[in-house]
């Protein structure tokens, strides 16, 4: 998935921004795959309205939610980084209000806040 997230970013010349959506695709679809327990995932980015979409539909209707893991545990901190890497870079982030899609917005490198 990340090597098709990636070339897509390239498809639409914003190689810019590659690191930052490959950090954001990786925990989204790691928090769609241990907390969904469905067998089907979606990926999809798109560009529109200025910004770069990335949304993980489980189908499965519950929130995510940014935790604040313990010094040593070793996981949940995935979604405190989309949340850092989103507010860097003037974007944001959420889910669906039925809770079965989870998203990130960017906006383009030079257009702004989305």
């Amino acid at each position: 998935m990340r090597r098709i997230a990636a070339a897509r970013l390239r498809y639409c010349g914003l190689e810019a921004v590659t690191d930052d959506v490959m950090l954001i695709v990786s925990e989204l679809l790691t928090n769609a795959l241990q907390h969904s327990g469905t067998t089907e995932i979606r990926l999809v980015i798109t560009v529109a309205d200025g910004a770069l979409w990335v949304r993980v539909r489980d189908g499965m209707p519950s929130s995510a939610a940014p935790r604040r893991p313990g010094p040593s545990e070793e996981s949940g901190r995935g979604l405190l980084l989309v949340d850092a890497v989103a507010k860097e870079n003037g974007g944001a982030w959420g889910t669906s209000e039925a809770g079965a899609e989870t998203w990130c917005c960017l906006p383009l490198p030079g257009q702004g806040q989305p």
